[in-house]
């Protein structure tokens, strides 16, 4: 047996609410529910438990620094022998490890996925979505017996359901659920075939998913008792669905917004003209003023996304990027090499501000 004062981390003058506060640190970190892939980690957790036992009682902390782990020996001093603590996770410590935000065992809950479009979630749909539960037997009720089979008090766990036992050397009981009758304390005399006694079934189900205008992508809802049955005895867990949106090849997402790039010619940005852009609710012509820039965002109300908590929607920003052409005639070169001269050397308006911020910039 370990030092309880070395397992929990804490100076043998360490204040009741040091060690408090260690037992919570170490039982947060050695969870089994926090480390599912660590075989060992069930074991440090209940060390803990022990530890704590002894420590934040007067008595039991006073025969440890007193005889050490003689005194939880069979015939020890600690309270005349040994001593036995019960480790029920559903019971002892489920409300402290609740406040830690540690889950105390599968509770059933199950997370899936509903993929919709962009313009879906921007209107809001309806999805089914189908996945696998585990649910009552239909052919036992869940009662793990064949139908009409006799049914006795398990002997394993003689009607309670939870069976104790003793982990290695360390000195406390571990209680759980009874394998034999799966917490039930009733067994049958011959099986059901359909579930092999385990009063569960797996099931394929189906859900109606209400998808409301505006949801946004990781937005999540819950369907309580929607999902497993983790024993017959207990109540199904619940249904989490997360929502996943998918990206547009036009459209991004800014708050209720809806941002597009649009590109123009250049005699189109200089002189102004109407182009059509797509929209959430189809084309729409939009009006380009006269010597617009690159870069330069023009907005189209009412053409966003539906306001999750006022009414209306957002607006459409559509950003304007100017379109160079790549290949060019000989009659076109001429033109633009005419209009270069015509122009001369006159700064053009983003040509003048970044040059009086570049003229700032070296004083």
């Amino acid at each position: 047996m370990r030092d309880p004062y070395e397992v929990l981390g804490v100076p043998r003058d360490a204040s009741e609410a040091d060690i408090r506060a260690a037992f919570r640190k170490v039982a947060a970190l050695h969870h089994p529910d926090k480390n599912p892939d660590d075989p060992r980690a069930h074991a440090r957790f209940t060390e803990a438990n022990a530890a704590h036992q002894i420590l934040s009682d007067p008595q039991k902390r006073a025969a440890w620094d007193r005889f050490g782990a003689a005194a939880f020996q069979p015939g020890g001093a600690a309270a005349g022998g040994q001593v036995f603590v019960q480790v029920g996770l559903d019971g002892l410590f489920g409300d402290l490890l609740g406040a830690l935000g540690i889950r105390t065992g599968e509770r059933g809950d199950i997370r899936e996925r509903v993929t919709v479009s962009f313009e879906q979630a921007a209107s809001g749909t309806r999805k089914t979505l189908h996945y696998d539960c585990r649910e009552l037997c239909s052919d036992c009720d869940g009662s793990g017996g064949a139908r009409g089979a006799e049914v006795s008090t398990c002997s394993a766990c003689s009607g309670r359901g939870r069976v104790r036992f003793q982990q290695g050397l360390l000195p406390f009981a571990v209680e759980r659920p009874c394998s034999r009758c799966s917490g039930r304390g009733r067994v049958a005399a011959s099986t059901c075939a359909g579930c092999r006694g385990a009063g569960l079934r797996k099931v394929r189900r189906s859900a109606e998913v209400e998808i409301p205008a505006g949801i946004e992508s990781g937005a999540s809802r819950i369907v309580e008792g929607a999902g497993h049955r983790v024993r017959p005895d207990r109540a199904p867990g619940n249904l989490e669905i997360l929502i996943e949106v998918e990206s547009h090849p036009f459209f991004t997402r800014v708050g209720d917004d809806v941002v597009c790039k649009v590109p123009l010619t250049f005699a189109q940005a200089a002189l102004g003209s109407e182009i059509e852009v797509p929209t959430l609710d189809g084309r729409a012509t939009l009006r380009v003023p006269p010597a617009t820039q690159p870069g330069h965002v023009l907005r189209m109300r009412g053409k966003g996304i539906v306001h999750r908590v006022r009414g209306g929607r957002g607006d459409q920003l559509v950003e304007v990027g100017i379109e160079v052409p790549t290949e060019l005639t000989e009659r076109a070169r001429e033109l633009i090499e005419q209009l270069a001269s015509e122009l001369g050397e006159d700064v053009q308006p983003q040509q003048r501000t970044f040059l009086e911020k570049l003229k700032g910039w070296f004083g």
